[in-house]
Formats: structure tokens, C-alpha cells, sequence
């Protein structure tokens, strides 16, 4: 039976890797920085709150990792902890590179001081390659970051790089594309506009203000995603792998497939907000995942028209509880 750590459970992506890893018949303990306060929200909407073991870790001490990486002894490490808003990395820039580089380079570190076969998975992000254009952004397409948040990723992705081709460490970075569920957040935009819209079907008589809605994305389904973090350790080398749907569409187009599975029209609701423009953004993002299909036989199963529909009838339930 392996054992795998998961830094950053409580989040989307960590429970459901929490969920699939479970199913394999992996024995999971998920680490928060105060799991003994901590209230997993996300496990307990998908029922594995009590199948897994929590330990409370902070990522940017390397004391702490260390410890939990002797108490624990897993096979298999994935960090998917640190700051995880593009947004608010550019109010809290300091605590967002800690959170990502920093602890990044504490668990290479400590994996590489024990000298054990650890495999690990580090969560990097498309927001490293800054605007693909038109041209869909691979494994070799240089890094273009234009926020906080993505220049602490590409920090922690090189840190991976580093450790892998330097010492030997069976190591790897899933550069992932947009990817969404109901176990976002409300501050991610996706989950504000899925949210809003349920609410104006239902009465409410509030507008929806967003930014710049002519950015364009690549949007997958999450629980597809975890699964491409899964294969990329049960290969025989260590890689990086893009992992997208590789088809882009604006934000608008994401509205108003929200708006529409509601039966509204999404302009008579939206307002566009300049004070919610970024410094910085990426214009579009375009991804091309062959790699991940022909390596790891892996691609996404959903895209963005199922992605927002299911979104939609989560919070649709959500509200009516």
C-alpha cells in the first residue's frame, strides 16, 4: 500500500487528488499550516473528511517539513500549497513568493537531505508563460510572468529543475491551465460569476462587476487534472508536463454559458469595473497538452460548456439546502 503526503489539501485541487488517490487504495495524510483548527470544508463536501490522516505543517520552516517527512514516510509528496490567487499577489506580494518558492525548496530539500526514494509532484501554473498569443504555449515555451503569483511559480518550478537534474531527485511540475469546480472559492472569478448568476435567477437584484472580460483562457475541470499530477509519478523518468484542454475562450464566453444555463441574458446583469483591472494580465492563453496525451495517455475529459453547467447545478443545490 503507498503512502502519499498532500500539502495543501484542504484546497480544490488537494481533495480531489485526496479523493482519487483514496480510491486507489493509497493510504493519504494531508498536511495544513493549523490542521488541528483547520475545518476542510472540501473533504467534508466529498466525504473523505475521516478516511485520511491531517498533520499540521508549515511549508516555509524547514524544520517542520522535515519532521513531517520522517513521521510520515510517504512514497509519494504532492504540493499544492501556497497562495493560489493571481489577484491577490499583487496586495500581498512577499507572502506570495514564501508561500510558493519557499516552501517548494523546503521539500526538495528535505527529500534530497533523508536520501530516500521519494517521488514528487510540484504544482506549477500556465500563468509563468504570460501571453501565449496566438501561439499555444509547450514544454519549451519560455517563461513570460507578469504578475507575483506567476513569478513565484516559475521560481519553484526552476527549484524542481534544479533538484531533478542536479541530484537525482524523481521530481516533476504539472504546468496547469485554468482549472475549476464547485469546491472553488468564491474570490476566483469563475465561482463569482457561477455564483452571482444562480443568485439573479433566484431574485436577487444585484449586478455582477467584473473586470476585463475579453481576457481569453484555457478552462479545465479539476478532478480531471488530478489525475495527470497522479500518472506524472508513476512514470519511469521524471518530467514537466503541460496539462490544458487546449481549446481558449474569452471570459465573456464563460458568462454567458453561465447566464444561459440559468435562462438569463448576461448583459443585462454584468458591468465592467476598471478598478478591478489587474496591473498586469495575460491577454490570452493558449496551451498545447500533446505531450501529456502521448506520454501519460492522459486528456481532459470536460470542457468548458460542462464545466460551467456543473458548476451551475452545484450551486443551484448549494442554495437550495
Amino acid at each position: 500500500m503507498k503512502k502519499a503526503l498532500i500539502c495543501g489539501v484542504s484546497g480544490q485541487d488537494g481533495a480531489y487528488l485526496a479523493q482519487l488517490l483514496l480510491n486507489k487504495g493509497y493510504t493519504v495524510c494531508g498536511t495544513s499550516r493549523d490542521a488541528q483548527i483547520s475545518s476542510f470544508p472540501n473533504l467534508t463536501r466529498l466525504g473523505i473528511r475521516e478516511s485520511l490522516k491531517l498533520e499540521s505543517v508549515a511549508l516555509n520552516d524547514f524544520r517542520s517539513v522535515l519532521q513531517a517527512l520522517v513521521k510520515i514516510q510517504p512514497d509519494e509528496v504532492y504540493n499544492l500549497a501556497g497562495q493560489t490567487s493571481v489577484g491577490l499577489s499583487f496586495e500581498q506580494p512577499v507572502e506570495t513568493l514564501e508561500s510558493i518558492s519557499i516552501g517548494t525548496l523546503n521539500l526538495l530539500e528535505a527529500i534530497r537531505f533523508l536520501g530516500k526514494p521519494i517521488k514528487f509532484y510540484n504544482a506549477g501554473s500556465s500563468e509563468c508563460f504570460g501571453d501565449s498569443s496566438d501561439k499555444p504555449a509547450d514544454e519549451t515555451t519560455p517563461f513570460r510572468p507578469r504578475s507575483p503569483y506567476a513569478v513565484a511559480k516559475a521560481a519553484a518550478f526552476w527549484q524542481v529543475a534544479n533538484y531533478r537534474e542536479a541530484y537525482g531527485l524523481f521530481a516533476c511540475s504539472g504546468i496547469l491551465y485554468n482549472h475549476d469546480s464547485p469546491l472553488r472559492p468564491e474570490r476566483f472569478v469563475t465561482q463569482k460569476i457561477v455564483s452571482s448568476a444562480c443568485r439573479i435567477a433566484q431574485g436577487s437584484m444585484e449586478q455582477l462587476h467584473l473586470g476585463n472580460i475579453s481576457i481569453q483562457r484555457d478552462w479545465g475541470w479539476a478532478a480531471d487534472y488530478v489525475e495527470a499530477m497522479y500518472l506524472m509519478l508513476q512514470q519511469e523518468q521524471p518530467d514537466d508536463y503541460v496539462i490544458a484542454t487546449g481549446e481558449s475562450y474569452s471570459l465573456a464566453d464563460f458568462i454567458a454559458v453561465a447566464f444561459n444555463c440559468v435562462g438569463l441574458d448576461w448583459r443585462k446583469y454584468v458591468v465592467s469595473d476598471a478598478s478591478l483591472f489587474r496591473p498586469t494580465d495575460i491577454a490570452v492563453g493558449r496551451a498545447n497538452p500533446a505531450k501529456a496525451k502521448e506520454k501519460l495517455g492522459w486528456q481532459a475529459k470536460h470542457k468548458l460548456t460542462d464545466i460551467v453547467q456543473m458548476m451551475v447545478l452545484a450551486k443551484q443545490a448549494d442554495l437550495i439546502k
